[in-house]
């Protein structure tokens, strides 16, 4: 039954709304259509909006109608997700350059993009071999024979399901079973209707397996029953005639199908039975004239997903070559989504695929949609109330284009590229798990289809680039197989099991792989895992079981492979490489009975590979891992360390294991004898349960040589410290040297090891022997880490009976054995009582020292009849002071005493605490090891606050007092600490300072701001200045002009009139003195001062600068008045050489007739005749000459350049624009094609040609005063990442078209045009136009030249007195004409 036809007027006539779902079905009079109650009931039920949230959509004034949305060119702007816009960045691609007659060429798919963002890694050592693509023998040589025998032709499409569908170019469609036979059950259709109707084009299978449907080239669709092979339907009128079936897909649902042309239209097919006739509903979906869609795939669920909620919409995804479209058929007509792909290279392929996936822990349809190098996988849910949102996941970013996505499970996709290669990934992970090349399959491609051959090629340019690279109809999924078809064949590929992918490896020989990979099995890590069942345990336990297997098959390789002949190192090398890889995994699985029973007995055939098994125990002992072994195992251990001299890793070995069944006391005597004396200490710890022999051992050994007064070994230091620490660890609760003492186990080790200290003598104790050895023994060893120890102790102990005892009778001890004895040094002394001072002053404080011992201390330490270890005496006593033991001395007595001993740091600790600062400053000048350190406590004293204002006043007047020392011990941070804390007294110090050489250092560091001081804090008179500039020049003249540069506060003529009475000097010293050095130092002091004047002209005015500059002229010009002098004579002609350079740097400055006057009024020169002056004259006159002829000669080049330049730029607007290709870069329609009477075309320099409305549709028009000013749409978008350049035009019309002449413009941000400003002022230097207008008006109106170019204002100056003027005369660059 045909539905209600809607005329044309009625269709334009529909209000707004009713337009757009209009659009979307795309009414069109030659199509069939909705009628009017379909069309309002659907207005009604589904005016439902796609969810903003979801989408994170802005909110608009506006929203867009589908008109508008379907209306989008190909080249839309911007992607649904844009999170790295340099993704979108493409390379201009020219159309023309791809061939369009491959079909079923291997060589078919673009090889061209060689240069990838990254490079995957390579995973098969990784995941082994997780792809197995195989040939299906059977089916593939029954399509070469029916190609031979019946003519069916070469194969172009393939459907899989429970059969296998494959249709050919003359119209039949070969149907075989999955069985291994691969039988051909049916050959469906006729050649005879392959003439008639083409190639096959499309295949689908229903989901039940009963129906087929087939697609031809020609637009026909037939319907096949795949248990009869009748012809059911034969449907010629589905779509537009003339176009080639693309897609034709069935849905879930049986009577409902899906077809696509190559006019991009969509239609819903519905198969209806009336009255026993077979019929076929179409519906326009999409129209092909609103946007070409080249891809479509409904959403088909599984058995078990029939009844999930959102299958009732029936989806359909459909991708466009612009856009994608989700949109739902039932129960009613609805678009879901939408959206468009963003930039990207025209040629290449959009793909879909659908698939459901458990996302926390709801399973959901997932869409996959890509074009290009990006997978956009997009969640589908519903929610309560019926409608779908869809959310974003996590995109994969590639580094190839894809022709083909096919899900192979919810967790895994394989991708195929452009040059053919597979890639199998996890898509969670996004890990690459293997690589496969299968060009040699000759996959079949469907160009020929998109370009509709069959019907004449009418198809969009656009389609049949994006058909070069399609192959939608040459590969099929189902049931986790994907079949590609071939030219001659028909392959499959599939996931391998687990126990297939270890065994794969296994045959490759590659066993360390095959159990890295056994092992991410066990641990549940493995990714595309088939064939593992039931729970964790039973999992882990196959492939624990399979694992042994492996590494009983790995031992027999490691012995049967080792190489029989060669170097030692070569076999210990072999079993290093293999052996660790046995101990590894039977400790992974937790298999130490098959370690050191079965494995053990095999390696110990041979005695190399015995050796590395022992040795490679070692970090697994050391992490723990390894605890226990077998008593043999230990033993061979111990013997193999022995052997080879490993004692330290023996060591460290012993005291991580259980050494329960070893012989104790053999352990020991090898312990002792090598010197293991943590791990003798372990020994007897754990196994006797003894914590006092191992202390009575090492005593023995370090206690004679310190009673008799000798060092210690480098071995028994080792000894001592190990000691310590062993009775700090007993002390503490904790086993030496790692772990703890079992808790039972402590309170008894401390009672011990503290009656084991105080005993009164050792158990073989001498006659001589004194009392308390051990502890006499420990603080003749380390007083204060002895010390130490029992400060932690104290630390610890609880405040009960006992502990309080013990407490006290160790202190007495202590008193006992260092006060009565002299044999110990006042630090040792020190030590202890700044041990009992920190004990004293403890709040909970029960121990008892008499207070008399304190002051015989004191005594000790301030004898002033002992000079040796002063610091060390007076260091010890801080200390004590410092812990609490001021309370112990009398604090009137202690501050002579230490004054007396010159213990200025104790003196300085009590003045802190009288809050006496100033006196502190004493004690620092008097201290000669912290001299320096007086400025930064005068400067905290004075700057922190905390201080009363009395204190810091007697701190300041101090100061002031020692003003003079502090210069002299340091005249740069007396300096700094003047300018901050005494700027107001500058000028009196400086009055009161007598020596002058101090009184230099002294201004140099307080004014010379590379001296680091802050000037601008300076509150000091101009003549403070000019006293350091004189004392400069008499101490150190060759750094006054440098020093000068940098001054700030000075006035200039006392300055110059300084420089001059030092240059009058020096003249005046050539008539006492002939030393020709004298001609040196006035040249020198010549130039600093010329060099001077030059600095301070261009701020001057004309009678400021001959009051500046005669008087230098005058300084020169007086010595040789002296005319009588002898001396003078001979030196004459080198001061008018001098002067001479004085009159040249002068007459940039002053005019030359005032410099002639003031010669001729001189009496050198003004009483003599013509001749004496006449070299003067002609001198300065060939400096004028020159000056002249070179801004002549400027003046010149200036003109040629510009005059160049400006015939150059009027021969580039002037020139013909050709184009480089005949079609518009937007719409890739000729231009002729889609000529208008408004429409015009616009041609750029860059060889680019557009329609104007092309262009204005891209908003790459501006319209300024009445004229279009265009822009490059394609320059302009592909430099994006790079310079953005915009070619503007002035329309020139004429023949229909118009040539658009352009100029560049750099668009640059503020910091790039600040960069590019600078670097023309370095390089380029004066504009041309300031040059010549310079040189126009120095000619125009003055005569002087240069010379005369400083009258008037000084804000007139000529450019060329800037000293930054350069003239670059490098002629103009050739050009290509």
């Amino acid at each position: 039954m045909e539905p209600e036809s809607l005329g044309a007027e009625q269709g334009a006539s529909l209000p707004g709304p009713a337009e757009e779902l209009g659009t979307l079905l795309g009414q069109d009079a030659a199509l069939p259509k909705l009628s009017g109650g379909e069309l309002d009931r659907e207005l009604e039920s589904k005016s439902d909006l796609i969810d903003d949230k979801e989408f994170d959509i802005p909110q608009v004034d506006t929203p867009p109608t589908l008109e508008s949305i379907l209306n989008e060119t190909d080249d839309e702007e911007e992607s649904f997700v844009l999170e790295d816009p340099s993704l979108l960045n493409i390379d201009n691609i020219d159309t023309h350059s791809y061939d369009t007659s491959s079909l079923a060429s291997s060589d078919s798919g673009d090889r061209t993009h060689s240069k990838r963002k990254k490079k995957l890694p390579d995973s098969f050592s990784l995941h082994g071999s997780v792809v197995r693509l195989s040939l299906l023998k059977g089916i593939s040589a029954q399509i070469v024979s029916a190609a031979d025998k019946v003519d069916a032709g070469l194969p172009t499409a393939i459907a899989a399901s429970s059969l296998i569908a494959v249709g050919t170019s003359h119209g039949l469609a070969l149907i075989f079973g999955k069985d291994p036979n691969q039988a051909l059950r049916l050959c469906l259709g006729s050649t005879a209707v392959g003439a008639q109707y083409g190639s096959i084009s499309a295949l689908s299978i229903n989901n039940v397996c009963s129906r087929l449907l087939c697609g031809f080239a020609k637009g026909q669709i037939t319907m096949w029953d795949l248990a009869s092979g009748k012809l059911l339907r034969s449907i010629t009128d589905a779509h537009p005639p003339g176009t080639a079936i693309l897609h034709i897909k069935f849905t879930d649902d049986p009577t409902l199908a899906i077809c696509n042309d190559s006019g991009g239209s969509v239609f819903e097919l519905s198969f209806k039975r009336v009255m026993g006739v077979r019929t076929c509903e179409s519906r326009c979906l999409f129209s092909g004239s609103k946007g070409e869609v080249c891809c479509i795939e409904p959403l088909h669920a599984k058995t078990e997903l029939r009844d999930h909620p959102i299958t009732q919409y029936s989806l359909l995804a459909m991708a466009s070559l612009t856009k994608i479209l989700v949109i739902g058929l039932k129960p009613s007509l609805k678009v879901w989504m939408t959206f468009p792909y963003g930039r990207m290279d025209p040629s290449s392929v959009p793909l879909l695929a659908w698939h459901f996936v458990a996302v926390q822990n709801f399973v959901n349809p997932m869409l996959a949609f890509c074009r290009g190098d990006v997978v956009h996988f997009l969640l589908v849910k519903r929610d309560d109330s019926g409608a779908i949102h869809v959310t974003k996941q996590k995109q994969l970013h590639l580094h190839y284009d894809l022709i083909n996505f096919t899900w192979i499970n919810s967790r895994t996709v394989v991708l195929l590229d452009s040059v053919e290669k597979l890639h199998m990934i996890d898509r969670q992970t996004q890990e690459e798990l293997e690589t496969i090349e299968i060009s040699e399959v000759q996959l079949v491609y469907n160009s020929s289809h998109f370009k509709s051959l069959a019907t004449g090629g009418n198809v969009s340019q656009a389609l049949a680039l994006v058909g070069e690279r399609a192959c939608y109809q040459s590969i099929s999924s189902c049931g986790g197989q994907i079949f590609y078809l071939g030219t001659k064949s028909v392959h499959v590929m599939m996931i391998r099991s687990w126990r297939e992918r270890v065994d794969h490896l296994l045959k490759q020989d590659c066993l360390t792989e095959a159990l890295a990979l056994a092992w991410s099995f066990h641990e549940g890590k493995a990714k595309a895992v088939i064939g593992l069942s039931g729970d964790a345990n039973k999992r882990k336990a196959v492939l624990a079981d399979r694992m042994v297997e492996i590494l009983f098959h790995y031992a027999d390789r490691t012995l049967k492979k080792c190489p029989d002949q060669g170097k030692i190192q070569v076999m210990e090398q072999h079993f290093q490489d293999m052996v660790p890889v046995i101990v590894d995994y039977c400790l992974l699985l937790q298999r130490t009975d098959l370690l050191f029973s079965q494995m053990y007995d095999k390696l110990s055939e041979n005695s190399v590979a015995k050796g590395v098994f022992l040795e490679c125990l070692e970090p697994y002992i050391l992490s723990d891992k390894l605890m226990g072994m077998t008593a043999q195992v230990m033993k061979d251990l111990l013997l193999h360390y022995q052997d080879k001299n490993l004692m330290e890793d023996m060591e460290a070995c012993i005291v991580h294991m259980d050494i329960t069944s070893l012989d104790i006391q053999q352990v020991v005597l090898l312990c002792w004898e090598n010197h293991l004396y943590d791990a003798m200490i372990y020994v007897y710890n754990s196994g006797m349960n003894d914590f006092i022999s191992p202390m009575e051992k090492l005593f023995q050994v370090i206690a004679p040589p310190l009673n008799a007064g000798k060092s210690l070994t480098d071995e028994r230091v080792v000894m001592g410290n190990k000691l310590l620490v062993y009775i700090s660890c007993c002390l503490a609760g904790r086993a030496y040297p790692l772990g703890d003492i079992p808790e039972d186990l402590v309170p008894l080790v401390k009672n011990q090891v503290f009656e084991f200290l105080i005993r009164l003598h050792s158990a073989e104790a001498s006659a001589d022997e004194e009392v308390y050895p051990y502890i006499r023994t420990l603080l003749h060893f380390d007083t204060r880490e002895f010390l130490n120890v029992l400060a932690l102790t104290f630390e610890d102990f609880k405040n009960d009976k006992q502990a309080v005892e013990y407490q006290q009778r160790i202190v007495d001890i202590l008193l006992k054995v260092m006060v009565e004895n002299s044999d110990f040094t006042p630090s040792q002394v020190g030590c202890l009582f700044t041990f009992l001072a920190r004990q004293l002053a403890k709040p909970n404080n029960t121990l008892f020292v008499n207070r008399t011992l304190f002051d015989q201390v004191l005594e000790f330490l301030c004898s002033p009849d002992d000079d040796s270890r002063h610091s060390e005496r007076q260091q010890v006593l801080l200390e004590l002071l410092q812990a609490g033991g001021i309370v112990q001395f009398e604090e009137t007595r202690l501050i002579p005493m230490a004054e007396k001993a010159e213990f200025y740091q104790i003196c300085e600790f009590m003045y802190e605490r009288e809050h006496l600062y100033d006196k502190i400053i004493d004690c620092y000048l008097h201290d000669p090891v912290r001299k320096e350190e007086v400025f930064n406590y005068i400067h905290n004293i004075l700057s922190i606050p905390g201080y009363s204002a009395e204190e810091k006043q007697s701190v300041w007047q101090k100061a002031m007092k020692h003003i003079e020392e502090l210069l002299l011990l340091s005249p740069n941070k007396a300096a700094d600490l003047i300018a901050t804390h005494f700027n107001d007294q500058i000028e009196g110090i400086i009055k009161n300072l007598q020596d002058q050489f101090l009184l230099f250092q002294f201004l140099r560091s307080l004014l010379d701001p590379r001296e680091g001081i802050n000037q601008d804090m300076l509150q000091i008179s101009p003549c403070v200045t000019e006293q350091f500039i004189e004392l400069l020049c008499h101490y150190n003249p060759d750094q006054v002009l440098e020093t000068l540069q940098v001054l700030e506060f000075y006035r200039l003529e006392e300055t110059i009139q300084q420089l001059q009475s030092k240059l009058l000097m020096l003249t005046h010293e050539i008539e006492e003195s002939t030393e020709l050095h004298l001609l040196k130092d006035i040249e020198d002091t010549l130039v600093k001062t010329i060099a001077l004047c030059q600095r301070n002209s261009h701020s001057l005015n004309q009678q400021q600068r001959e009051a500046l500059w005669f008087p230098l002229l005058e300084a020169m010009m007086s010595p040789q008045k002296l005319s009588s002098s002898t001396v003078l004579c001979q030196y004459s002609e080198p001061l008018k050489s001098l002067t001479m350079q004085v009159l040249n740097n002068m007459a940039a400055f002053i005019a030359l007739p005032s410099i002639l006057q003031r010669i001729l009024q001189d009496p050198v020169y003004g009483r003599g005749k013509l001749g004496e002056i006449q070299g003067l004259v002609l001198g300065m006159l060939d400096t004028f000459n020159y000056e002249q002829t070179l801004l002549e000669t400027t003046t010149n080049l200036l003109n040629h350049d510009l005059h160049w330049s400006l015939c150059n730029l009027r021969a580039s607007i002037t020139r013909g624009l050709n184009p480089k290709q005949d079609y518009c870069c937007i719409c890739l329609q000729q231009y002729k094609r889609r000529q208008e009477m408004a429409d015009e075309i616009i041609v750029f320099s860059c060889g680019h040609l557009y329609h104007s409305l092309c262009l204005l549709s891209k908003e790459c028009g501006i319209e300024t005063k009445g004229q279009m000013r265009w822009t490059c749409y394609k320059c302009n978008s592909s430099n994006k990442g790079g310079k953005l350049s915009e070619n503007f035009s002035e329309l020139k019309k004429g023949n229909g078209a118009s040539l658009a002449q352009t100029s560049t413009e750099s668009l640059l941000d503020s910091q790039q045009i600040q960069a590019f400003d600078q670097l023309c002022r370095l390089y380029r230097g004066t504009s041309r136009l300031a040059l010549l207008t310079e040189l126009s008006r120095t000619h125009g109106g003055e005569k002087h030249g240069l010379l005369n170019a400083s009258h008037g204002d000084p804000a007139l100056n000529s450019v060329f007195q800037n000293e930054n003027f350069q003239l670059h005369l490098t002629p103009p660059p050739l050009t290509e004409e």
